[in-house]
């Protein structure tokens, strides 16, 4: 009698019920060998395949080698998606999203007694509002924030989690156990959608004041004998490096005492998109300034 497999069977209830066509597979070896220079360090293989591809035969062969041989197997929905993936829960976490209407459309348990959670919007939804969705949920039910993003890898179920952590006396790795797979789309989904399109609004409101704000600022600058950003961004000794041009403003800024609002509308005047989500401009705005201010202080922080 054939033995069922039960990798194959994990995968396909967990993609089924994931609803995409095309997924991209994340091959994951912590500990991985340069076959040249012989270093060893962390390394993602990706492939992006679409359903079909990824419950042939080849391909769970493929997938079992590389987990046999060290590699993490993780699953995330290619390009703009209508899933929310909520990390590092517990099951009585589980239970409380669905009371709350937040049935998940399927649960994964990665290591004994942690679960991830995948949300079904029923829509697929622009990258920022899908990252606002999901650290909207990630608060809401104490998930990971630091995985509360649309391009975050799950675990894919079947296969073993392969970080040294978990490993048994015996040696072995626990499987990740697919626990739930309905596929159902959540009650509360238009409530939320709605909540994570405020977020980005008001994230838009924010920096379109600061737009208007260092407008403003530049109108006077000639008059306070300040220069202005712009005199940075034309200025030859940077050589069109944006990121040294924002440090070298926010220092002088800082330093001759420009308030912070204003320093902030000036270095998100340009399109900072390529830094990511609204948070993460956000986020190297900060940095940008933190690191100003010790420069103006002489290296000295707080």
């Amino acid at each position: 009698m054939t033995r069922p497999d039960f990798t194959r069977m994990a995968v396909e209830r967990q993609v089924h019920a994931m609803g995409c066509d095309t997924f991209e597979i994340g091959m994951f070896n912590p500990a991985y060998q340069d076959k040249q220079t012989g270093e060893i360090g962390e390394r993602m293989e990706l492939r992006t395949w679409s359903k079909e591809t990824l419950l042939k035969d080849e391909a769970i062969a493929h997938l079992k080698l590389k987990n046999m041989k060290g590699c993490n197997i993780y699953i995330r929905p290619a390009g703009e998606h209508g899933l929310t993936l909520v990390d590092d829960l517990k099951a009585s976490t589980i239970e409380q999203m669905k009371k709350a209407g937040f049935q998940p459309a399927v649960v994964v348990e990665t290591s004994p007694n942690n679960y991830q959670a995948w949300l079904k919007h029923g829509q697929t939804l622009p990258k920022d509002v899908s990252t606002a969705a999901a650290r909207l949920c990630a608060e809401k039910f104490e998930g990971d924030l630091g995985s509360a993003d649309w391009r975050h890898f799950g675990r894919l179920a079947g296969f073993t989690n392969r970080k040294l952590k978990y490993q048994m006396d015996s040696g072995h790795f626990p499987f990740v156990k697919l626990r739930e797979h309905s596929g159902q789309q959540y009650d509360q989904r238009k409530e939320l959608i709605q909540q994570a399109e405020g977020v980005i609004a008001r994230q838009r409101a924010i920096e379109q004041q600061r737009r208007e704000a260092w407008q403003n600022r530049q109108a006077t600058v000639d008059r306070q004998g300040v220069k202005g950003i712009d005199d940075f961004r034309g200025d030859p000794r940077y050589g069109g490096d944006n990121t040294r041009v924002d440090l070298a403003y926010a220092t002088y800024a800082v330093a001759r005492g420009v308030p912070l609002h204003e320093i902030e509308a000036a270095l998100a005047s340009r399109d900072l998109s390529h830094k990511g989500t609204p948070r993460r401009q956000q986020e190297y705005i900060d940095r940008t300034i933190r690191k100003a201010t010790e420069k103006a202080r002489g290296g000295v922080g707080r």
